[in-house]
């Protein structure tokens, strides 16, 4: 098994991370592992077989796991204590850079990494409700997506590791958008944003010479039957059916742009047009109940989407044409809501 592709699910409530082995139209559960109750995020380091995952019990952290790839269990080797919750993790500079954002602490910040291990914070840059943060593949810009402020911070990246505004610092979204994660294209000459409040993925241009972003085309990807109104920060999306966007994934080598929506519970399936334009959604399907977080695999045809409500995750082809092919389901743990490959 050690050869098998892996997919790694966080489950926030059980406080767990499963390992399930992909095959070509299923797949396997091999372990979960009890890391901390708040395992909502995590930054996969395949080539030294790593995990950094964030916990909020008993007290905020990274903790650093090691894989075992051939059983799928998780071994802590380190942690890290955080000042508040982190909502995302990413990892730059082939694993030597840690970066992260806490959307109850309103922050983003950047940790050296040398061996598994996570150092003292080297800067921080402070948004309200800071949802996630995204590294260039150089690791010399990061963009940190701030739903309560409504915008999109810029920065760069020093040797040192140190995040420094740009110029402008910030690009700024519409009030009440709610921006929530982002997606860098193949050639990282666009940017795609998914709202929450709004159900949008608007294109951003990206000058891949000096970072900056400028706002382009969007497209609404949400069931336009399921009869949902736009949200708003403090609201209960479910009580009262609102639009609750989440995850945005590009996949097909850049040839469709995936997103999901948790109140109808769908994933939405856009064409990408020739120099990263967004097309029309080509498909819309419905998948486990508030499907948070998921996926796209090494192969870019399959992908993994875990739902919150259920619990569970299921197993996707996505076809040349951009339809999708449920394959597998199974069960994981209680509030699922992260994927990642390893």
């Amino acid at each position: 098994m050690s050869d098998a592709t892996l997919v790694l699910v966080g489950n926030a409530k059980a406080g767990t991370v499963s390992v399930l082995a992909l095959g070509e139209t299923s797949l396997e559960v091999l372990a979960h592992t009890t890391v901390g109750a708040g395992t909502g995020t995590f930054a996969v380091d395949t080539a030294r077989g790593l995990v950094y995952c964030a916990t909020r019990e008993p007290e905020p952290a990274v903790v650093t796991l090691r894989l075992d790839r051939a059983s799928g269990d998780l071994t802590e080797i380190g942690r890290r204590g955080v000042p508040d919750a982190l909502a995302y993790l990413a990892l730059a500079r082939d694993g030597e850079l840690l970066l992260g954002a806490s959307y109850h602490g309103g922050w983003g910040a950047a940790w050296p990494v040398a061996d598994g291990v996570v150092g003292e914070e080297t800067s921080r840059i402070e948004h309200a409700n800071a949802h996630c943060v995204v590294p260039d593949s150089a690791g010399r810009y990061a963009y940190l997506v701030a739903l309560g402020d409504d915008l999109i911070a810029q920065t760069a990246i020093d040797d040192d590791g140190v995040l420094t505004p740009l110029d402008p610092p910030t690009v700024p979204l519409d009030t009440g958008t709610g921006p929530r994660h982002l997606v860098l294209s193949g050639d990282e000459r666009s940017a795609y944003l998914m709202t929450e409040f709004t159900g949008e993925v608007i294109r951003f241009e990206r000058d891949p010479a000096t970072g900056t972003l400028a706002r382009a085309e969007s497209v609404e990807v949400f069931d336009p039957d399921a009869g949902l109104s736009v949200s708003r920060f403090g609201a209960d999306p479910m009580e009262e059916h609102l639009i609750w966007g989440a995850d945005v994934h590009l996949a097909r080598f850049g040839d469709y742009l995936l997103a999901t929506e948790r109140t109808a519970s769908t994933v939405a399936v856009v064409k990408v047009e020739p120099e990263g334009l967004l097309g029309r959604v080509v498909g819309l399907v419905e998948t486990q109940a508030q499907p948070r977080g998921f996926a796209v695999a090494p192969d870019e045809r399959h992908v993994v989407v875990a739902g919150e409500g259920s619990g569970a995750v299921t197993l996707y082809a996505l076809s040349d044409e951009g339809v999708l092919t449920e394959l597998d389901s199974r069960e994981t743990g209680a509030g699922a809501n992260w994927v990642r490959f390893a």
